[in-house]
C-alpha cells in the first residue's frame, strides 16, 4: 500500500503593527494582500485587528503568550517599542521575529518600510536566516518570598520610585560583593540592549555576536561608577537598601514589578534566546553607523572595500 503524504500545513505569520501610526492601516493592508497572493495566512491580535480594520481574511487571536503558536514568524511594523512587545509572543512560541522600521531610529528592525515589499518577498521565498540573540532572566525576591520571575531581551532596570533622594543599591557578582551605590538605578543589560537604555546611561556598545552581561550604574553618586561587562555565565544580584524606599524592576521598558525596600533582584542568562530574522549579511558595524549617523567621511579603507552609502 502506498503511503499517503501528509497535507502541507498552510504558512502563517503573526503581524504586529504599531497601531498608533496614522498611516498603519494602509501598510497593514499592503502586507495582508501581499501575503495572501503568496499563500501566507496573516494572524493578528483581536484588539489590534479591530483598530486597524483591514477587512476580511485575517485570523484573530486573543492577546495571550500563545498568540504566535503555529506561526512561521512574527512580523513587526513599527519602532523598537513595538518590536519589544512582539518579542513576547515570538519568545513564548520559540519562533523568529522580523522588524520593519516605521519609527525613528528603529535599531532593532531588520528592514525599513521602503523595503517592505522586498521583505515580504523574502519571507515568501524563505530567503532569510535566523540567528539567536541572548536574553536575561530576572528573579525578584523580598526575603524568602519570590515576587516575580521574568525575562528581557534588552535590559532589566532596577529604579527608584520617588524622584527625591537616591536608590541605595549593592551589586553582587557570582556571590561576591562588588560595591554599594547611591544612584537613580542599576541596569543589567544584554549585548542587544547595549545600544538602548544602557547606552544612554554611559554603558559600552557590545557587538551582538558576543555573549556577555552588562552592569551599568545609572547616574551613580559613587567613586566607582564605571560600567562592567561580565561573563554570560555570571549571576548578577542587586540588593536595594531598606532605607531608600520602594523600587521598581522594569523589563524591556514594558513590564514592571514592584520591589519593596530591601528587595533582591537576581539576573542570569535567559534559558531561551530570541530568534531573530536576518534578511542580509550586512555587519553590525554598518547598522551602528547608519542608525546613529556616525561620521565616517575620513575613512579610506583598504583597496576594493565598498564604502558606506
Amino acid at each position: 500500500m502506498n503511503d499517503i503524504p501528509e497535507p502541507e500545513q498552510p504558512r502563517r505569520i503573526l503581524l504586529e503593527p504599531n497601531i498608533a501610526r496614522p498611516d498603519i492601516v494602509a501598510t497593514v493592508a499592503q502586507v495582508v494582500d501581499a501575503c495572501a497572493e503568496r499563500g501566507i495566512a496573516v494572524r493578528m491580535l483581536e484588539d489590534t485587528r479591530d483598530r486597524v480594520a483591514t477587512g476580511g481574511g485575517v485570523e484573530c487571536v486573543p492577546d495571550t503568550p500563545a498568540a504566535a503558536e503555529g506561526c512561521e514568524l512574527v512580523l513587526v511594523l513599527g519602532g523598537d517599542g513595538t518590536f519589544l512587545r512582539a518579542c513576547q509572543y515570538a519568545h513564548s512560541a520559540d519562533v523568529p521575529v522580523l522588524g520593519v522600521n516605521l519609527g525613528h531610529i528603529g535599531f532593532l528592525a531588520e528592514s525599513e518600510v521602503s523595503s517592505l515589499s522586498g521583505a515580504v518577498e523574502q519571507i515568501a521565498a524563505r530567503d532569510y536566516r535566523v540567528v539567536e540573540r541572548m536574553t536575561v532572566e530576572a528573579t525578584v525576591l523580598n526575603g524568602d518570598t519570590r515576587l516575580a520571575r521574568d525575562w528581557a531581551l534588552n535590559e532589566v532596570s532596577i529604579e527608584k520610585v520617588a524622584r527625591q533622594g537616591v536608590l541605595e543599591a549593592s551589586v553582587e557578582i557570582d556571590g561576591r560583593p562588588v560595591s554599594d551605590y547611591g544612584c537613580d538605578g542599576m541596569l543589567v543589560s544584554t549585548p542587544t540592549g547595549s545600544t538602548a537604555y544602557a547606552f544612554s546611561a554611559g554603558g559600552p556598545i557590545v557587538w551582538p555576536e558576543l555573549d556577555a552581561i552588562l552592569v551599568v550604574p545609572n547616574n551613580a553618586h559613587a567613586l566607582f561608577a564605571r560600567p562592567m561587562v561580565v561573563a554570560p555565565t555570571s549571576r548578577v544580584a542587586v540588593e536595594t537598601g531598606v532605607r531608600s524606599g520602594p523600587a521598581v524592576v522594569v523589563l524591556d521598558g514594558r513590564r514592571l514589578v514592584d520591589a519593596p525596600p530591601g528587595s533582591r533582584v537576581e539576573v542570569v542568562r535567559g534559558r531561551r534566546p530570541v530568534k531573530w530574522v536576518r534578511l542580509d549579511d550586512s555587519p553590525f558595524t554598518d547598522r551602528l553607523v547608519t542608525k546613529f549617523e556616525l561620521p565616517v567621511t575620513g575613512w579610506r579603507g583598504r583597496s576594493g572595500v565598498r564604502p558606506l552609502t
